[in-house]
């Protein structure tokens, strides 16, 4: 879901992985043989604790991968495709799509397409779970948007350090 996804996504484009997008592009998406099952609060590595605590309420849990799952038939699990005929059968739900300018969101159940956030975004908004809010032709919901300081990142509009997009989750 959005209000759990976006803020460890886009805290660890911002202090993880140092806005290069190429890096945190091989974490999520290359370096895992199938997926992701959850993600942890290791992608708040090098965050600042006071955002840490803010985001998780002072708990930790790691990021989980699907790489060690025995399939039914015993074969060698496969990354997850998700397609418009498929989406649902497979019970995704979300898509999270890592883009220079930043995450695009897609309630797969809705669009194929969805609005995206800014990198800059900061990892404190609250943004809204109901997949029809994520509109392709709006901007992304949000409940809340934080008022307290920006996180540590470039200026908004500041180029990203790679401008590969990539499917980063989907959930």
């Amino acid at each position: 879901m959005p209000s759990h996804h976006l803020p460890l996504l886009l805290a660890a484009y911002q202090y993880k992985f140092d806005r290069d997008i190429e890096a945190m592009s091989c974490h999520l998406i290359d370096d895992v043989s199938v997926g992701w099952s959850e993600l942890g609060t290791d992608l708040l590595d090098r965050a600042p604790r006071p955002l840490v605590d803010a985001l998780t309420g002072g708990e930790n849990w790691p990021s989980r991968t699907l790489d060690h799952l025995i399939t039914p038939d015993g074969s060698p699990p496969v990354r997850m495709s998700v397609t418009d005929t498929t989406a649902e059968e497979q019970g995704a739900e979300w898509g999270y799509v890592l883009r220079p300018e930043g995450i695009e969101v897609i309630s797969l159940l809705n669009e194929d397409i969805g609005p995206v956030v800014d990198w800059a975004t900061d990892p404190r908004t609250v943004f809204d779970d109901h997949p029809a809010a994520w509109s392709s032709r709006a901007h992304a919901p949000t409940i809340r948007a934080s008022h307290s300081a920006p996180p540590r990142s470039a200026p908004a509009g500041a180029p990203a350090k790679s401008s590969t997009s990539r499917p980063a989750t989907r959930r």
